[in-house]
């Protein structure tokens, strides 16, 4: 029996997870339907997700993996589950796969061989050259807010605390740097109305994708001429048994830390202070001492936020998952969102819990040859933004309620307002 005919005859899950309305929720509608899954069905087929901006006639659908354990076993056994056809849920040109998601949507060998040159260039001397460029960049931004007493947060605070970093650790020039926070949005943004503002999904997705491959270009072939003290001129130059990365590989990873560095951060950073305002009693406990409880507090503030909610996989042949059988190109989509949830794993995952540990969460990945090379970047900036903020604007708080956007990938928060006690300056 073929793949395709197995797929047709199978019933889809009552809990549709592929629809506009369901990812239109809250966060907290969402976790019903999954903890149902989790219970009964944990590894389960569902309708290929609806408005998707490439339409694939083939596409009959996807496998849910909303359970921690399934979850980390699918990104550990990368030979069954692949990358390379995409990470979203939507079927996508390959050439926008290589463009836009980078060695995320590559498999062994050749993830393995851009890893370890990017390993070789992204090291802990990078991390060091720009640690006091995150904490001057965490001041600047609550300078800039500290005498206004409300602000938008997302654009004022978390919106600048990634890109700042990111632009100063690669060694983006002053005049790239509002464009390049521009181009990023629409990565994971084509879905957001607001943000669209009526262009062509496709069309406006390409555009970004062209114009940050062309600047990673230009930068690229200026550090070749005249090395500098950053992380593109380190891409460059790296090199692992006599191996190179290729242009084409410098570009597509700027391209990723452009859009996944920031973004993740980004929503971490939103979705952070909001948890802060509706749970008084663990700002408080961190407030005691910052310094010594910020490290497990960032844990909880990213296992909290889940940024990235989903990551999808390709059967390369059939094989078993949670008691499912997987046929040969089957999409396998893992939960993020929901196995930071999973009560397996987390004792009351519903609480926000600042002194949570062990803290297995998988904001960062679940392991496996794909987990986040930037991990240690994000925790570093948000541990510089959130000392930064509670320190010197001790009683800001969000008011109201943010608006979020209605993604299936970023866990993304468009608008929040949050108000202070302006701070007095001599």
């Amino acid at each position: 029996m073929t793949s395709t005919l197995l797929r047709s005859q199978r019933p889809y899950d009552p809990a549709d997870l592929s629809t506009l309305e369901f990812w239109s929720g809250t966060a907290a509608d969402r976790e019903r339907v999954f903890a149902e899954l989790r219970a009964e069905r944990p590894v389960s087929w569902h309708r290929p997700v609806a408005n998707g901006l490439f339409v694939d006639p083939n596409d009959q659908g996807f496998w849910a993996v909303v359970r921690h354990a399934d979850l980390v076993e699918v990104t550990k056994r990368h030979q069954d589950f692949l990358s390379g056809e995409g990470i979203v849920f939507e079927s996508m040109p390959q050439e926008l796969l290589d463009a836009g998601q980078g060695f995320i949507a590559m498999d062994p060998p050749r993830h393995s061989k851009v890893r370890r040159l990017l390993v070789s260039a992204f090291t802990p001397r990078q991390m060091a050259r720009i640690s006091d460029r995150i904490d001057a960049n965490a001041k600047r931004i609550v300078d800039d807010i500290a005498d206004r007493g409300e602000v938008d947060f997302v654009a004022e605070v978390s919106a600048l605390v990634p890109m700042d970093n990111i632009c100063d650790m690669v060694g983006i020039p002053e005049e790239y740097r509002r464009t390049v926070a521009h181009e990023a949005q629409f990565a994971g943004g084509w879905r957001d109305e607001d943000l669209m503002q009526g262009a062509d999904p496709m069309t406006r997705l390409f555009e970004a994708v062209v114009t940050m491959r062309t600047m990673a270009s230009e930068l690229t072939a200026a550090r070749r001429d005249e090395p500098q003290d950053d992380l593109l001129t380190a891409l460059v130059q790296a090199e692992v048994d006599g191996e190179k990365l290729t242009d084409d590989e410098i570009i597509s990873f700027f391209g990723l830390l452009m859009i996944a560095g920031n973004d993740t951060t980004r929503q971490s950073t939103s979705h952070g202070m909001k948890a802060l305002t509706d749970y008084p009693d663990q700002r408080a406990w961190l407030a005691e001492d910052l310094a010594a409880r910020m490290p497990v507090a960032v844990e909880e503030i990213v296992r909290w936020a889940t940024p990235i909610m989903t990551f999808r996989r390709t059967a390369a042949r059939d094989c078993e998952l949670g008691g499912q059988l997987i046929t040969a190109g089957d999409k396998v989509v893992m939960f993020y969102a929901s196995a930071n949830w999973d009560t397996e794993v987390f004792d009351s995952p519903e609480e926000f819990n600042l002194s949570r540990s062990p803290n297995r969460h998988v904001s960062f990945g679940g392991g496996g040859i794909h987990h986040c090379l930037g991990n240690q970047l994000a925790r570093r900036q948000l541990a510089a933004i959130f000392t930064e903020l509670l320190t010197r604007l001790p009683d800001i708080a969000v008011v109201g309620e943010p608006t979020y956007s209605n993604g299936n990938f970023f866990h993304g928060v468009n608008k929040m307002t949050a108000r202070f006690t302006p701070e007095v300056r001599t």
